[in-house]
């Protein structure tokens, strides 16, 4: 197990989360070796390689999910899904435990236009959740808080430029990208076997099928990922290009990433010729990444700000991710490269209406403004009737992946759960 950790606490919500880091606070074992003999060519290529792992932090993201999907057997146009609460083996960035879970994954390119199809709510349970593009940009929200409003619906995704005739009926989403995906919630009353075969049963109502046939729709093909390695966790190495290298050949370029053409060409990253970058510029490619890696740890815990004073838990994103998520990480005066890294760093999905969904905190530190220790045991309180309107519930990650710790038995502790001890005046104490 790693030595240092992280901790969230969702409310939906709100989420809190316990980051454990190594002993020294260092969250990651890599360090750069010495630059004094690298040329001024040399030096270039490692800091444009560190600038592509910030700048293409999201796609890779969304690939690793991709391939993780592609090794269990999984294809475009098909839904994994966990048929029961997921363990550790779900190597998501700050996966959740308490909901039974769904992505799916959306491919324009071959089958045209794609229908998502939301069941509606039902009294004891829903689907929530964002369809997104393969840059995590937020498409729509889907489920009491999305565009359906919990009525059902069926949403209708379109590949950039699309120019065909769109039928009545649909919520229309046009995409920039060939690659989609939505990540769908179904929250269980309980951990009870009989709630969660019911959330389970309820979320494969959900249904995708190409448009052109959706006079008589093909069977939704869910792929149960439960117990099975689905390790998206980012490697800072080679293979983080590698799975850029992948989203370039395959998706288009927009006018707003075109300045990154030239940079990632000298990496040895163009369209349409392959991969295969020198042992020199792959030692530089895994000194960038290492580099990034250590700017992307250090900046993110400085961007996040405060939630309560004098107290360590701040808001799990940064104010400008939550103020520009739903309109693709721009403003009127800037495109958020930095910041938008910085979120994929640590997690994955985005919120088209981040304020109705749910809330989320993390803490790095104890109260005694000390990293947590994987070594050491910590007490934490959750007071009588915190302020939500569904669950709560408390999620320990690794420092170093923001993964679940490797080949624990628990990660979770939530209000769902039907063995949570309270205490007389409601309070549990964790």
């Amino acid at each position: 197990m790693s030595n240092c950790t992280v901790a969230a606490l969702r409310f939906i919500g709100i989420s809190l989360a316990i980051v454990l880091g190594t002993m020294n606070g260092s969250s990651h074992a890599q360090t750069r070796q010495g630059t004094a003999t690298e040329s001024p060519a040399d030096r270039m290529i490692r800091q444009r390689a560190t600038q592509a792992v910030i700048w293409g932090m999201p796609a890779v993201n969304y690939d690793l999910m991709r391939q993780a999907f592609t090794n269990a057997g999984g294809n475009a146009n098909q839904i994994a899904y966990w048929s029961g609460l997921p363990d550790w083996r779900n190597q998501t960035l700050s996966a959740e435990v308490d909901t039974i879970t769904l992505v799916v994954f959306i491919d324009t390119k071959k089958n045209g236009p794609m229908v998502l199809e939301i069941p509606p709510a039902m009294a004891d349970v829903s689907l929530n959740g964002t369809i997104m593009d393969c840059w995590q940009g937020a498409l729509e929200d889907v489920g009491p808080a999305g565009a359906d409003q919990g009525r059902g619906g069926k949403y209708l995704i379109l590949p950039l430029g699309y120019v065909g005739a769109v039928p009545r009926g649909y919520i229309v989403l046009p995409s920039s990208y060939n690659q989609n995906y939505a990540l769908l919630r179904s929250l269980p009353n309980s951990t009870g076997k009989a709630d969660i075969a019911r959330a389970v049963a309820y979320s494969q109502k959900t249904r995708l099928y190409p448009l052109m046939r959706a006079a008589s729709p093909p069977q939704t093909v869910f792929i149960d990922m439960l117990g099975k390695p689905f390790d998206a966790a980012i490697p800072y190495d080679l293979r983080f290009f590698q799975s850029l290298d992948r989203m370039v050949q395959a998706e288009p370029w927009l006018n707003r990433d075109k300045a990154m053409i030239d940079i990632l060409k000298s990496l040895e990253i163009e369209k349409n010729k392959p991969f295969r970058p020198s042992e020199k510029i792959q030692a530089l490619l895994l000194q960038g990444a290492i580099d990034a890696r250590a700017w992307l740890d250090t900046r993110y815990e400085e961007s996040l700000l405060p939630y309560y004073s004098g107290k360590q838990w701040v808001a799990a994103v940064s104010s400008e991710i939550i103020e520009t998520q739903g309109n693709f990480f721009e403003k009127p005066n800037g495109y958020l490269v930095d910041a938008r890294g910085l979120a994929y760093y640590y997690g994955f999905t985005s919120l088209k209406q981040p304020i109705k969904n749910q809330f989320r905190l993390l803490t790095f530190r104890d109260s005694t403004k000390h990293s947590f220790n994987g070594t050491k045991s910590y007490h934490l309180t959750v007071p009588a009737q915190p302020p939500v309107t569904q669950f709560w519930s408390l999620t320990v990650y690794d420092r170093t992946t923001h993964t679940f710790l490797r080949d624990i038995s628990r990660s979770s502790r939530s209000s769902q759960m039907s063995d949570l001890r309270k205490n007389a005046n409601g309070s549990v104490d964790i």
